[in-house]
This record gives C-alpha cells, structure tokens and sequence, in this order.
C-alpha cells in the first residue's frame, strides 16, 4: 500500500491543501518531533508567524495534529498519527531539563487509569521529565573531563 501524500492526508482530515499548511506539515514531519510555534518559525521563514498561529490552530480543530504541554511554558505540536490512541496523545512524552527538547517515546503508551464513573475523557497528557540520554552523555563527558 502506498504513502498517502501530504495533500492527500490533508484532504481526509477536511483542510484544504493550501501552499502555507502543506509547507507547515512537511515541516514538521521533517523535523519529527514536538515543535513549538516558534520552533516552526525558525525552520520556517518564508511564512509569517501569523499565518502559521493559523495553520496549527487549524490543524490542531482538525486533529491533523494534537498539543503537547510539557511544562516549558509554550505547547508543543505533533502530527497526529493514524492510530486513536497516538492521534489522543495516547503515548508518553518526555521533556529534558536540561536541552529544553520534548521527545515522543514510541511505543510507551499511557497506562491505563480507571477513572470514577461518571466522568469521561476526552485526552490524556503524560509527561515525565528529566534528562535525556544526549545531555546525560555530554554530563558524563564533563564529569571525566574533571
């Protein structure tokens, strides 16, 4: 079965493929990993930031991409995949203390968590934070410096 193009994946979530929204997409799949607004921004500077605030507002009512909060103070945007529980943020995240990155840590999904009755979720955030195998390498790098 073939890739679906950026058009084509667009168009099942109900977005016009404009020049802006595909050129946000591919961005993003590029860089493949949680992105803020601003990151985009800096990897995208034929686009004004307006028009990107919109294409993400836009992709994010359209589920073409969720939010992330990592505690950074800015949320973060990744492309929704195709399975629910990724496109309802169903995986773990983890944030570095130290580099300021967020990580999508593939195939660590969320526990499940019985919830009382009565109440029903819509989307689930699970963040752990700490420091990331780059920046600990480069600690250690430091430390036997010393």
């Amino acid at each position: 079965m073939k890739a679906l193009s950026v058009t084509e994946k667009l168009q099942q979530k109900d977005v016009k493929p404009t020049a802006n929204r595909i050129l946000v997409y591919e961005t993003m799949a590029k860089l493949g990993c949680p992105l803020s607004i601003s990151d985009i921004e800096d990897n995208l500077l034929s686009i004004d930031k307006s028009s990107i605030f919109r294409v993400i507002t836009l992709f994010v009512q359209h589920d073409v991409v969720h939010a992330i909060e990592d505690g950074s103070g800015s949320l973060k945007y990744e492309i929704c995949h195709e399975d629910l529980l990724h496109a309802l943020g169903g995986h773990v995240h983890f944030y570095c203390e130290k580099c300021h990155h967020t990580f999508c840590l593939e195939g660590v999904d969320i526990p499940l968590v019985q919830i009382p009755e009565g109440f029903e979720s819509k989307s689930v955030n699970y963040m752990i934070k700490g420091i990331c195998p780059s920046c600990c390498k480069k600690n250690e790098i430091g430390n036997n410096l010393a």
